[in-house]
């Protein structure tokens, strides 16, 4: 009778083992933590924003909304899209028009620039929004002994590597 093997002979956890047979099977590694982190993060977000009273929104409507409500200022869409790290400036416009026809944003300008600001019942929602999250997210990752420093490392190397990625795009765009 054969025993299976310890689990920390199995190797990296990936999605894609073709990927993880080089150089750096860590950074497989990464990425599929990655996939799964993004696609539980937009899942919540939606998830989230429709217990807040607003149904029906994309990840994206919902990552707009809090950034346009960010400090309480009127936003550019090239503001946004920078912020965001969004190349495609169409997307981020699609998410605006339908968070103004919600009556969560709108539109104002800013000398010839066009610029939208979060209205009242965009306030709101976005208030709303972190009561739940506090309640549901944040208490659950407290619970976990996740230690806050730590969690602020991990995201400052996310977004180091983000430059990593987007330079890797850059140069594979010219080949």
């Amino acid at each position: 009778m054969t025993t299976a093997p310890p689990p920390d002979d199995l190797g990296p956890i990936v999605s894609s083992g073709h990927l993880a047979s080089g150089a750096m099977p860590a950074l497989s590694e990464f990425e599929f933590a990655l996939t799964m982190t993004v696609h539980a993060f937009h899942r919540w977000a939606v998830r989230d924003m429709a217990a807040a009273g607003v149904p029906d929104c994309s990840p994206l409507d919902v990552l707009v909304l809090h950034n346009v409500n960010h400090r309480g200022k009127p936003k550019r869409l090239a503001d946004i899209c920078l912020v965001l790290n969004i190349e495609d400036t169409h997307l981020v416009n699609y998410a605006l028009k339908k968070l103004e026809r919600l009556g969560l944003l709108k539109g104002g300008r800013k000398g010839k620039e066009k610029t939208v600001q979060v209205t009242q019942a965009g306030e709101e929602a976005c208030r709303r929004y972190a009561q739940i999250r506090e309640r549901l997210l944040v208490k659950s990752v407290l619970g976990s002994g996740l230690d806050p420093a730590r969690l602020s490392e991990i995201a400052a190397a996310m977004r180091s590597l983000s430059g990593q990625y987007d330079q890797a795009a850059r140069a594979a765009a010219s080949l």
